[in-house]
């Protein structure tokens, strides 16, 4: 999919102007005219361009007077000149003056448009290196959708619909369920996969700077914003913009938000320019919106504008089928990650965690098999083990009898769980001294791990 840009087209020759708005209408760019540098000038007050087409020559206002006004109005403005007066000296002082490029006049369609996609991937380029930079440290995530259960295969027929079209979707699920898998795989099979998935935690922001993270802000916004920053809905342009947990915004935001989402443009806090944006938008909420709504807590308008496609995810309790399969996935994935060579899971301990009742989903699972991973002793993970995971020990303890030894084993872990791994303050509790204790750790496989190691 060709991302649309914002263009200004800036010439006294109406012909030029024309041509020029034929070509790149045809390539799917928004194309705003001016006739002359004065006309510019008021229309760059208003709105932010993503490139700007600048006749050198115009009765009136001179094209380089023009382009050291608009620098000064936009610094970080791309300005492309072109001219029928082209010469080296003329094209240098466009340059010093900030201008990206230039053009001589005659230039054919094929030319302006290829010279102007350069340009443009140089813009784009420069917001995705902040998106990179944003996600460098995330881990990456396989986006396959781990599963043999009817509901989840009838999640991913609807995924298949509507991953190619523009509709906005919301995913409603449990905490855990998945929600973020499924976002990025609709961005994924979407015709917008080459540009950037953006993420945003609606849970983990302060409401005082959520407008900030959203929209960008301009410098000397407020106290410390000492440059210009991107919001997520520029830095996802081209892309997929995903709201998770949509639900935690808060009512004036909300407002702000359907504002951007039915007009397409936003604005810079502390700036009155408006900035055209091309996305697409996924929600996802672990809330019943409706009675959200009943309650005055989320806007009707908002939910219908994010309501278009709505795809349920099951919780993993009612999805039991896909225990082993998960659990074998987040095995070798943990395996691999540690270098340990952990081939699978007893009998015993599979069916304690098939059983567990999983309040935390998908995501509380793929916990629990990484703490399995990183203190797993053997090739094989057994009900023994199961004891450094707290959502399925208490359940285990009461299914499997347990010999003195391991009692003891489990006694000892728990007390220096409590005394968050104290040696001395877990053999004063178990009434033996700190050398007892060491030798009953080393017979019982206890690691030494801990916060504090006197």
């Amino acid at each position: 999919m060709e991302t649309s840009y914002n263009i200004l087209m800036i010439d006294d020759d109406a012909l030029m102007r024309d041509a020029c708005h034929q070509t790149l209408t045809k390539h799917g760019h928004g194309v705003t005219l001016a006739k002359s540098g004065r006309e510019a000038l008021i229309l760059i007050e208003r709105w932010s361009f993503d490139l700007i087409l600048l006749d050198l020559k115009m009765p009136g206002e001179d094209g380089l007077f023009v382009l050291a006004r608009i620098r000064d109005l936009e610094p970080e403005a791309i300005v492309v000149m072109i001219s029928g007066y082209g010469s080296i000296e003329t094209a240098v002082q466009a340059m010093k003056l900030g201008a990206f490029d230039f053009i001589a006049k005659p230039f054919t369609p094929e030319e302006l448009i290829k010279r102007l996609d350069r340009v443009l991937r140089n813009r784009q380029l420069t917001i995705e290196n902040l998106y990179l930079k944003q996600t460098l440290n995330q881990d990456a995530r396989c986006t396959e959708i781990i599963s043999k259960s009817p509901s989840v295969e009838k999640v991913k027929e609807m995924i298949a619909m509507v991953a190619p079209t523009e509709s906005t979707v919301l995913l409603q699920g449990e905490t855990g369920t998945g929600k973020g898998l499924v976002a990025r795989k609709i961005h994924e099979m979407s015709r917008r996969r080459g540009h950037p998935f953006m993420s945003v935690d609606c849970g983990s922001l302060v409401s005082t700077i959520f407008e900030s993270e959203l929209f960008g802000h301009a410098k000397g916004a407020f106290t410390g914003a000492d440059k210009t920053q991107y919001g997520k809905f520029e830095m996802a342009h081209g892309g997929t913009l995903f709201f998770d947990e949509i639900s935690n915004i808060n009512l004036e935001i909300q407002a702000k938000l359907l504002k951007a989402v039915e007009e397409k443009r936003i604005s810079k806090v502390g700036d009155h320019k408006v900035v055209k944006v091309d996305l697409r938008l996924v929600s996802a909420t672990n809330r019943d919106l409706e009675k959200a709504i009943a309650e005055r807590l989320f806007r009707e308008d908002l939910f219908f504008r994010l309501n278009v496609v709505s795809i349920h995810l099951p919780p993993l309790r009612e999805r039991k089928e896909d225990i082993p399969l998960l659990v074998q996935h987040f095995l070798d994935r943990f395996g691999r990650r540690e270098g340990k060579a952990i081939e699978n899971f007893s009998s015993s301990a599979m069916k304690a965690l098939t059983e567990h009742h999983w309040p935390g989903n998908v995501r509380e699972l793929e916990n629990t098999v990484e703490r399995l991973v990183v203190f797993a002793r053997d090739k094989t993970v057994t009900t023994r083990d199961l004891v450094y995971s707290n959502t399925v020990l208490s359940s285990v303890l009461m299914r499997e009898p347990l010999c003195l030894e391991e009692m003891e084993r489990l006694h000892i872990m728990k007390v220096l769980e409590r005394m968050e791994g104290n040696k001395t303050h877990a053999a004063r509790l178990l009434g033996i001294d700190r050398k007892t204790l060491r030798i009953k750790m080393k017979k019982y496989q206890i690691p030494g791990v801990s916060i504090h190691n006197p």
